[in-house]
């Protein structure tokens, strides 16, 4: 493996693997042969899921199961996953097949997300849970600490929008298209949420209408919550 694998471990809490074959196997994604990264995946899943589930229960101890449940759900998403991948730099050392590589497989948050997975399994099978807590720790935390409350967590902007406006008696927003551009595959849309009482107004971009307007409901929220 090249000598460029050793790089996350810094990222990682500074654990240095007593075997480096499974920091090698954690990085390398199935369409490169085997060994790969997909039995270490699978056991990593379980693994983090453990550590969120442990962290949010001492987070916040007085939240229910439901705002817990969907709290994790947040956190081990795959976009989450692959958000921390990219803060690591795990991208640029995975060891990918060619067809991976001409399609840009290091960037795609599938790829990422369980080469995260693997990475945490890698350490469990190399020095045990408790490493993996202690590698995991900085990754979740600022995660963890800019989640909302608990009985907003998992809604999206719009819905709680929706819910401070009705919650009250205000009526509720209006959206609309304000500007749509670029290519077929890149079109970029903005969009507009107005509100009556309180007057107010905002916008937001996205890949999509429904992506904009969920910008536009979040500065929205800022907006109210700020006054």
């Amino acid at each position: 493996m090249p000598a460029a694998t050793e790089r996350p471990l810094g990222a990682c809490a500074g654990h240095v693997f007593s075997d480096p074959a499974l920091l090698a196997q954690a990085l390398t994604h199935r369409s490169a042969g085997s060994p790969n990264n997909e039995r270490l995946e699978f056991l990593g899943d379980s693994l983090v899921n453990q550590y969120v589930a442990e962290a949010l229960y001492r987070h916040w101890p007085k939240a229910d199961e439901g705002a817990l449940t969907r709290a994790r759900a947040e956190l081990v998403r795959e976009s989450a996953l692959a958000g921390i991948a990219r803060i690591l730099g795990i991208g640029a050392l995975l060891v990918l097949g060619p067809g991976e590589m001409k399609t840009g497989g290091h960037r795609r948050d599938s790829i990422l997300a369980d080469a995260v997975e693997a990475l945490v399994a890698a350490v469990y099978l190399d020095a045990g849970f408790d490493a993996c807590r202690t590698v995991m720790a900085p990754w979740f935390a600022p995660l963890i600490a800019a989640l909302p409350p608990p009985n907003k967590v998992g809604k999206d902007p719009k819905t709680r929008l929706q819910e401070w406006l009705q919650g009250r008696q205000h009526p509720l927003p209006v959206y609309a298209l304000l500007h749509e551009s670029g290519e077929d595959h890149a079109r970029v849309f903005r969009v507009s949420c107005t509100l009556v009482a309180p007057a107010a107004c905002t916008e937001g971009e996205g890949s999509s209408r429904r992506a904009a307007e969920q910008v536009a409901a979040s500065a929205m929220l800022e907006l109210l919550e700020s006054a």
